[in-house]
């Protein structure tokens, strides 16, 4: 699986990287970059992000422990699968990049 690599410059929240949960081994490592200053949240759902009806905007999404409220470069990692994975930045001017490896993703 090749990297995925989303960037959110100034306040916003980046596009869904899409988990896949049916996985029998499943991994993921987390690294999140932060160039400038900026408060970030990585976050995860388990909605159905393959649904007709899917809005990043209304789904439940939870914080993940380690990479909450975060100011600094930050890693971590997902042992179990969710469905999707987003970057949420909360404050600051800077670009926060979120690196995303995967042993099973789409």
């Amino acid at each position: 699986m090749r990297p995925v690599r989303v960037t959110v410059t100034g306040v916003g929240v980046s596009p869904v990287i899409v988990c896949d949960w049916r996985a029998t081994a499943f991994a993921v490592g987390l690294g999140v970059v932060v160039a400038g200053t900026a408060t970030y949240t990585v976050e995860y759902t388990f909605d159905d992000v393959f649904a007709a009806a899917f809005n990043p905007a209304s789904a439940a999404w939870f914080p993940h422990q380690d990479l909450t409220g975060q100011t600094t470069n930050k890693d971590s990692n997902l042992a179990f699968p969710p469905t999707g994975v987003r970057l949420n930045v909360t404050s600051g001017t800077g670009a926060v990049t979120l690196n995303f490896i995967s042993t099973e993703a789409m």
